[in-house]
């Protein structure tokens, strides 16, 4: 009869305990994945100026992002990578909704040349696949990784076309986005970066610019 109430009184003491032993590992579990995402910077544009130049309407933005070490090390091994950016002009109509007047893409490889010791990066208005974009592509080699990065994030004179085509009001809907394009990974790759966050490489935003003329 001891024995049992003695029992009855250790499960007493021990029951809250281990409820709060729960209630922690919860919220650790809830915390962990937060506290990882706070690690990192969290890709983000950074610059948006629209231009009138006299041969069209041009658009310079800059992204903000870390390139993970997973990633660094396929470069290393001597796979390309690819980052796309897009950018999009917008009419707004009261009575209905906002005309697209204007789209342009930019499209980025960057690769590791052994040879050389240097970085390659090419820039093209299509895709670069196999030998496709090449040939309109315009090509910078740098010293760095550091350097070739901050080519990639600095996105320069994106042409959205001629002034007659996007308008020449004083404000401009403009949508940017910017992300790593890991459909264009050899497919083995492709297969392997499935539901990793480090090639989730994405930044977004939408703002209306001041079409500012160049002096």
């Amino acid at each position: 009869m001891k024995n049992v109430r003695a029992e009855a009184r250790r499960r007493r003491i021990l029951a809250p305990l281990a409820g709060l032993v729960l209630a922690w590992a919860l919220l650790l579990t809830c915390l962990l994945p937060i506290a990882v995402a706070q690690g990192r910077v969290v890709p983000s544009v950074t610059q948006m100026r629209l231009e009138q130049a006299d041969d069209g309407v041009y658009l310079t933005a800059a992204v903000q992002f870390e390139l993970p070490s997973l990633v660094e090390e396929v470069l290393d091994k001597g796979i390309a990578i690819y980052f796309v950016a897009e950018a999009e002009v917008f009419q707004e109509r009261w009575y209905w909704t906002d005309r697209k007047v204007a789209q342009v893409t930019r499209h980025m490889r960057l690769a590791y040349q052994p040879l050389t010791r240097r970085w390659r990066l090419n820039v093209s208005p299509v895709p670069i696949t196999g030998t496709a974009g090449f040939g309109v592509s315009l090509n910078q080699n740098f010293d760095s990784l550091a350097d070739a990065m901050d080519a990639v994030k600095r996105v320069g004179r994106l042409r959205l076309g001629d002034v007659a085509e996007v308008g020449d009001e004083p404000l401009h809907q403009v949508v940017f986005r910017f992300r790593l394009d890991t459909s264009q990974l050899p497919r083995p790759f492709q297969i392997g970066v499935v539901g990793q966050a480090d090639w989730n490489i994405v930044a977004e935003r939408s703002a209306k610019l001041v079409l500012e003329k160049q002096r």
